[in-house]
């Protein structure tokens, strides 16, 4: 089902039982799979490719027990051109897309996240609300971004990466702060960052790694705790 109230560009190629409700505008060339919903008000580039089964422009929910509550006025969700994202992806309200991102097969981006140009969020990554990515970042296989982070350009994380942004672990009397990762800085396979951490410029986190503490600009880490070679 396509509402009367999309607007639709030129070439435009959908699948089976999509359903492209009000408001929504989207560009030309764009490519459009299978069992496909796009809610109301989301903006879609030109050349942008929608695998199916993936929901764009989804709202956040809450419970009590939420230490982070979503914010309820969120902005369009904004795709830019040459975007591609597999299927069975969940991209929430309010967030940016940036040009030439290519998002895996699985993953989920939440709300107020912006993802800066050629960037690569991979397969079964999660990535969580209020998060800056950078441009030309690449981010691997089953990885765990958390809320408020911040990830500069160019920066390189390995699969099945974790990091956290709640020191107390749902108490609530701690501002929640994610890591940031300055421009470069390279996180090897399953190593973990704890809240707040700092990761320097062109700093390598060894694989496994824990982070507990900041590293600096071009340093090496490695162990767990994580310390200097």
């Amino acid at each position: 089902m396509i509402s009367r109230k999309a607007k639709i560009g030129k070439n435009f190629e959908v699948g089976h039982y999509t359903v492209i409700e009000d408001g929504v505008v989207i560009g030309n060339n764009v490519k459009v799979g299978n069992h496909v919903v796009i809610k109301k008000g989301s903006i879609i580039g030109d050349n942008v490719v929608i695998q199916d089964f993936t929901k764009l422009g989804q709202l956040p929910t809450s419970n009590n027990n939420i230490a982070n509550t979503p914010n309820k006025n969120l902005g369009r969700l904004f795709i830019e051109n040459n975007v591609k994202i597999g299927c069975n992806c969940i991209i929430y309200q309010g967030s940016l897309i940036s040009n030439g991102v290519l998002i895996g097969d699985f993953a989920s981006v939440r709300e107020n996240v912006k993802v800066g140009m050629e960037s690569i969020i991979g397969r079964n990554s999660m990535v969580e609300n209020d998060t800056t990515i950078g441009e030309n970042v690449t981010i691997q296989t089953s990885s765990y971004v958390t809320a408020n982070m911040i990830i500069e350009d160019y920066v390189f994380i390995g699969p099945c990466f974790s990091s956290s942004n709640d020191k107390y672990m749902g108490e609530g009397n701690y501002q929640l702060k994610g890591p940031v990762l300055k421009y470069g800085a390279k996180i090897g396979n399953n190593a973990s960052l704890l809240p707040g951490v700092i990761i320097g410029e062109k700093a390598v986190v060894g694989a496994g790694a824990v982070v507990t503490k900041d590293v600096p600009n071009n340093i090496i880490v490695v162990g767990n705790p994580a310390t200097s070679l």
